[in-house]
């Protein structure tokens, strides 16, 4: 039996054409979720999973419908195989019945992680060089000097809790030990 599953991103776009193209390639079940791809909830692909039996092949219009990342669809992939379904992507011409489909699949999923990491090495670098002109990134500081300056003085004083001074400076308990156990600069 031909499985296919078609996935758009957000209620707003439509699935037809993923359809479409799964029910001419003789797809008899389509599942069809409206979830985005970083989400590790997916219903209509678990779905999918339980109903597949040996022999059944797995139809998706393109690679990037199916998985949330490039170790996301290689696992997706195995899984099939260690159940005996062939798995097929339209677009990408990707058919892992043949020695070549599962070849080219590969291809594929190795390109991509390499684009991956460039996109990481990249990232990297653009953070180097923006530390180096002066800018840090992260999370801006919750108390200033001057505040744990008040915030050390009050503590130190014994007349007020350190549940009080964390409500005055409008923060947790846990972020104002830190803040009173860093060294002064």
């Amino acid at each position: 039996m031909n499985l296919g599953y078609a996935r758009v991103s957000t209620n707003d776009q439509n699935p037809a054409l993923q359809i479409d193209a799964l029910e001419k390639f003789g797809c008899e079940r389509v599942f069809e979720e409206k979830v985005s791809a970083t989400s590790k909830v997916r219903p209509q692909l678990d779905r999918l999973v339980d109903s597949m039996r040996e022999g059944d092949k797995v139809v998706v219009w393109r690679l990037d419908r199916l998985g949330r990342s490039i170790k996301d669809l290689i696992a997706l992939v195995e899984l099939f195989k260690e159940r005996g379904v062939q798995f097929v992507s339209l677009t990408e011409n990707i058919d892992t019945s043949s020695p070549s489909g599962e070849l080219i699949f590969h291809i594929f999923a190795s390109v991509a992680q390499f684009e991956r990491s460039l996109i990481i090495e990249r990232t990297k670098s653009g953070l180097i060089a923006a530390r180096a002109r002066g800018r840090v990134g992260g999370r801006k500081p919750l108390l200033s000097k001057e505040d744990v300056r008040k915030a050390k003085a009050m503590a130190s004083s014994n007349d007020i809790s350190i549940s009080e001074i964390a409500e005055h400076f409008k923060v947790s308990r846990t972020t104002l030990y830190k803040y009173l156990n860093q060294k002064s600069e």
